[in-house]
């Protein structure tokens, strides 16, 4: 089998060291009169199915990291541990898409060459467990974090016009190493059918702008107004979630609405506290090792001001933006103690802020004078009450009754026979589409979507018009003065046809010139 023009022996020898993990030059192949077999194309086959599935799982990877710190968390009241996954999984990913594409380029460019496909049974094993891997991450996907499959879909919706320009490119370039196959193989068969999926492929991928809707594709003048910002338990990127320090952090990046949560304490004084139990964010372990494990509506008010709210945050490092925090703000940090809800609505009424909170936990057996206590610390700490947005459901008529002016938020979508008009919902971004936020926004209902991190979604639901969102990174997304991108249909329109073309005349020339 000779080697095409411009593919030296040495180059080709190289080729075939890494892939089939032997030192084969040209003479010695002849000699022993290597091709490749059925087998080996099914194998060439298999892995190029496995490098679209490291692919896909990248892709994913990617756009998971917006919600990884909930999975942190969880893991941390599951085991106690506390480690930054993501990059546990970007370094997984990282190495399982290297190796599966070094292959891929290496088999294309042996291709190239004239070169058998002899694929090693250390590759052929590594592939095989590459793609078990693959598959188990995505069936623990599907079974622990269903709702990422719905973030998956809202993603699209950014990076469907890119993914498909990517496509077409990377499918264009696979026409070099098709012509070469298909010129030297001698099964007619097996040349018609590879074009004829070839073809099929590029035509669906010609045509696939027909079905790829994003909100990002409109003109200048129809870009609804920039969300408002609403902090996530405060700034808990730069500093100890639900603290007063994390509060005047997220004053500092402009946000409009202070989210957080609060319990009541044994004595009956509410306070900030997101976890149903106190040794993620405080040092209970070290203070009252035998109440540990207690829930945090079982300690009284003396017990909690006892406990350190802020150490944690410098030691276990929950984002990576505290590696850059000044020797102020760690001091700071280090000295934060739990907040009363009176100590957060002071604070909240001097910034001029709105302040938003679950009341925890909803299953309580004293729910309800949870809820009366907490209504009392608001109406005597002389707050405007339409600064205060009340989720909690349970005895929502009583706070209606009590506190009027109060602004109710639901944490559900708008019912077809409602007793009272719904002005404010909140809700996770995966549970509303694009065409629903647009009919809330018309209809003069706010909509806050949760927990919006990364500017690629911020840029979506931006352009989908939704009223604000609630953020850990508002300290990125205040910088934000525009979508990372828009682009008006005309255009993107024009970009699709030139793509299109383009790719067109490449595959002929290629198949023209492998001939």
């Amino acid at each position: 089998m000779a080697d095409p023009p411009g593919c030296c022996s040495t180059c080709a020898t190289c080729l075939l060291c890494p892939y089939s993990c032997q030192w084969i030059t040209p003479k010695k192949e002849k000699r022993k009169g290597l091709r490749t077999t059925k087998r080996d194309c099914s194998w060439f086959f298999f892995l190029f199915c496995v490098f679209l599935f490291t692919l896909v799982w990248l892709y994913f990877a990617i756009i998971i990291l917006n919600d990884f710190h909930n999975f942190n968390e969880f893991i941390f009241r599951q085991r106690k541990l506390w480690l930054d996954w993501s990059l546990v999984l970007l370094v997984a990913t990282a190495v399982l898409i290297s190796y599966s594409s070094v292959l891929l380029v290496l088999a294309l460019c042996l291709q190239l060459c004239g070169q058998p496909l002899k694929l090693h049974w250390v590759h052929k094993i590594l592939l095989i467990l590459t793609a078990l891997v693959v598959a188990a991450a995505f069936t623990g996907l599907g079974i622990k974090w269903a709702e990422e499959w719905k973030s998956a879909r809202v993603s699209l919706q950014a990076t469907g016009p890119f993914l498909h320009l990517g496509a077409v490119g990377g499918m264009t370039l696979l026409a070099w190493p098709l012509a070469s196959f298909i010129y030297r193989t001698r099964s007619t068969g097996l040349r018609v059918f590879l074009l004829l999926v070839y073809c099929a492929a590029m035509i669906a991928l010609y045509l696939a702008p027909l079905g790829i809707t994003s909100p990002c594709i409109m003109e200048e003048n129809q870009l609804p107004p920039k969300p408002a910002l609403i902090g996530h338990r405060g700034a808990p990127m730069l500093a100890p979630e639900n603290t007063l320090m994390s509060l005047h952090k997220a004053v500092e990046c402009d946000v409009q609405v202070f989210e957080t949560d609060v319990m009541v304490s044994a004595d009956g004084v509410p306070f900030l506290m997101h976890d149903e139990d106190l040794t993620r964010t405080t040092n209970v372990q070290a203070v009252f090792p035998d109440r540990a494990a207690l829930n945090s509506t079982a300690f009284n008010w003396t017990d909690l001001q006892q406990l350190d709210a802020g150490s944690w945050f410098l030691e276990r490092k929950p984002f990576p933006t505290v590696h850059s925090l000044s020797p102020e703000d760690r001091n700071e940090a280090a000295k934060q103690k739990i907040p009363s809800l009176g100590q957060a609505l002071e604070v909240v009424k001097q910034s001029n802020i709105s302040i938003m909170f679950d009341l925890r936990p909803e299953n309580h057996s004293d729910y309800q004078n949870f809820v009366n206590v907490s209504l009392g610390v608001i109406l005597q700490s002389g707050i405007p009450l339409q600064q205060v947005l009340w989720l909690p459901d349970g005895f929502r008529e009583d706070v209606k009754q009590q506190a009027p002016g109060v602004q109710h938020v639901y944490g559900r979508k708008r019912l077809e026979n409602e007793k009272e008009p719904v002005l404010h919902v909140n809700l996770p971004y995966q549970d509303m589409s694009s065409e629903e936020i647009r009919e809330y926004r018309q209809d003069n209902i706010s909509v806050n979507l949760y927990v919006v991190n990364e500017p690629w979604l911020f840029s979506v639901l931006w352009c989908s018009g939704v009223s604000s969102v609630t953020t850990n990174a508002c300290q990125v997304l205040k910088e934000m003065k525009h979508p990372i991108w828009l682009l008006p249909s005309s255009t993107y329109f024009m970009i699709w046809i030139v793509v299109d073309c383009v790719s067109f005349l490449i595959i002929i020339w290629a198949f023209v010139l492998m001939k």
